[in-house]
């Protein structure tokens, strides 16, 4: 059973995110709450698999909350806008998705299972405004870019595919290898990396250089 925890300031919403949270057979709400603060609090006494966490809430905002209970729970971020100018903090704070308040039930689910099975889900454009930020910043530092000598060629080169947003099915016919192939090379990159998840792995590589920014 997948526990999940609601935090957002309006409470409609949280409603419609408990109805369909509800209707599913292998998930049920393990709480909610009104602020990041609440959040915080809530997280640490049920100690959910998964929270819905709104970007924008009174108290404490989303982010601060996400940075404060990642280790403890998976993170699924909620916004307004598609291209909220906090996405990349919010990813850097832990969260392992991004998804649009309107997004379809569906689609809310699938993310909900996606980190819950120690994944992460970004869409094409949350990866194009990850991109953009990493664009504006300075170069790459040293310390970060020695992380990367831990790699094989080819994890660094599925490393690469995988910052520039592509899946496993997409790595695997670029690289002309079978998908549980690229599978096994996320997983040894993640695990030589010490890293969570593919969220991590993107904001790494960019950090270390391994991706280019033009």
């Amino acid at each position: 059973m997948i526990r999940v925890a609601l935090a957002d300031d309006q409470a409609l919403v949280r409603a419609g995110f408990r109805m369909i949270v509800a209707s599913q057979p292998d998930m049920q709400v393990a709480g909610e709450a009104a602020d990041g603060q609440q959040a915080v609090e809530m997280v640490n006494r049920e100690r959910p698999d998964v929270t819905l966490m709104d970007i924008r809430m009174p108290r404490l905002d989303g982010i601060a909350a996400t940075r404060q209970v990642a280790a403890i729970t998976r993170v699924v971020i909620l916004t307004t806008y598609e291209l909220d100018e906090y996405v990349f903090d919010a990813l850097a704070a832990g969260a392992s998705a991004f998804l649009l308040k309107a997004a379809p039930p569906e689609e809310l689910i699938r993310a909900i299972r996606v980190v819950a099975s120690g994944d992460a889900l970004l869409a094409p454009s949350v990866t194009r405004k990850l991109i953009e930020e990493f664009a504006r910043r300075p170069e790459p530092q040293a310390r970060k870019a020695t992380k990367l000598e831990a790699l094989t060629d080819r994890e660094r080169v599925v490393l690469g595919e995988v910052a520039r947003g592509l899946t496993n099915a997409e790595i695997a016919a670029r690289l002309h290898v079978a998908e549980t192939t690229v599978k096994t090379h996320v997983a040894h990159v993640l695990d030589k990396l010490d890293l969570r998840d593919r969220v991590q792995a993107v904001i790494l590589a960019y950090e270390a250089g391994l991706v280019g920014k033009s």
